[in-house]
């Protein structure tokens, strides 16, 4: 199956300015193509994914893939999809995060071999450009009105919009256009909310070369869940892709939780399995969903294909090991992914009664409850019921010297710190 087969199987193709001429253009050989990706923070997160593995399946396909880092209109701001003005970073702040951005997508494309990845900065075309050459040579290719029909602008026009934001779009177009001049790039893909800003690239390019109609724009679908919540939010905040901001256990745990009416599409979407194997898993969801079949093969390939094998072993390990109840067979550092959350104590005493941890800790509200909770075998120490009551808590109850777990009933979990 070619590519636009498989994107279209997948459910990624959203628009796609010119889809006869994109199929000639690939059927003809590699072809170029880029997406941008703005330095707003220092990891990009599982919202940006999407498009990540998109630019990897067309690599994967034989095409050669730009990755943009935006260090310049990193500076500016994208009013897509924005109420309001972004806080704008200082230079150093976005070049720190420039350098964070590429080291991420070097997970995911390949920059070794004849369709090897490149990663480009627009700051090295826009950083020097003087305002009157901007005004003159690219600014004059844009009207007003259209500018103001794009959904991006006009979304923002009521609540407001600095000339700054209003200018990114000009900013985005020069980028496929010294891209398309420099690079032979002929395919800009992104979100659907970047539709307004490709297709305004599009017709800087036709202004501005005789290589009229041989550039195309492509949007995939942004990812919606569908019980109404937006995805890649939890109670904690984002999902990222920097596994010191969420870890493998916690990616590992927002896929494998996903709803039975998303699984099918997320699959579709963030896994590489071939169609076969896609489908069968279709069909356990709609005769056995109790088995959650689907729900473990995504996120064991997605989790593997962001933090790689051993991560994957790692959280599988945490999760089996939580289901259990058997603590003991973890390490410090799964410790710390699996219970990051749960509530914490820091305890400096060497040894310390049970029975006083309990209420020092606010696991037991009270001694009386506590002594309840260890007669009736209800409290646990690192997985192990403990029904006695002169219980001892030693060094020797400590995990790698630097963690003791503390469990009241079935699943309320306590952290002790050393």
């Amino acid at each position: 199956m070619n590519l636009l087969k498989d994107l279209e199987y997948r459910g990624l193709i959203n628009q796609v300015t010119d889809l006869e001429g994109l199929t000639k253009q690939l059927e003809e050989g590699q072809l170029t193509l880029y997406c941008g990706f703005d330095p707003t923070g220092d990891s990009l997160h599982i919202g940006h994914l999407l498009t990540v593995l998109t630019l990897r399946r067309f690599q994967l396909a034989g095409n050669r893939p730009l990755a943009l880092v935006g260090g310049a209109t990193g500076l500016i701001g994208d009013p897509s999809g924005k109420k309001a003005e972004r806080t704008l970073n200082e230079k150093e702040i976005v070049v720190h995060f420039s350098n964070r951005i590429k080291d991420q997508l070097s997970r995911f494309l390949d920059f070794d071999g004849q369709n090897s990845a490149k990663i480009v900065n627009n700051y090295d075309w826009i950083g020097n450009l003087d305002v009157i050459s901007f005004l003159r040579d690219v600014g004059k290719n844009f009207g007003v009105n259209y500018m103001l029909a794009k959904d991006s602008v006009e979304s923002r026009i009521q609540s407001g919009i600095s000339f700054t934001e209003f200018s990114y779009m000009i900013l985005q177009s020069y980028d496929f256009l010294k891209l398309f001049e420099n690079e032979n790039c002929r395919l800009q893909i992104g979100g659907s909310d970047q539709w307004g800003n490709i297709t305004a690239g599009l017709e800087l390019i036709r202004k501005s070369t005789d290589d009229e109609g041989k550039a195309y724009g492509f949007t995939i679908p942004l990812v919606t869940k569908s019980d109404g919540t937006k995805f890649g939010k939890t109670e904690g905040g984002a999902i990222w892709l920097d596994a010191e901001k969420t870890s493998p256990y916690e990616l590992y745990q927002f896929f494998i939780n996903t709803d039975d009416r998303d699984v099918v599409k997320f699959l579709k979407y963030f896994t590489f399995l071939p169609h076969e194997e896609i489908d069968a898993l279709v069909e356990e969801v709609a005769t056995t969903p109790e088995k959650r079949s689907a729900q473990r093969r995504l996120a064991e390939e997605v989790t593997k294909l962001v933090h790689g094998d051993e991560a994957l072993a790692q959280a599988i390990r945490i999760s089996e090991a939580l289901f259990s109840g058997e603590i003991a067979n973890l390490n410090a550092n799964e410790i710390k992914q699996g219970f990051k959350d749960v509530p914490s104590y820091d305890c400096n005493e060497d040894e310390i009664s049970l029975l006083e941890l309990l209420v020092s800790a606010k696991i037991a509200p009270s001694k009386r409850q506590g002594r309840e909770d260890i007669q009736n075998g209800a409290i646990y120490v690192n997985g192990e019921r403990t029904t006695e009551l002169d219980k001892i808590v030693t060094k020797a109850d400590r995990i790698e010297g630097q963690f003791t777990i503390i469990r009241r009933g079935k699943k309320k979990y306590f952290l002790i710190n050393y």
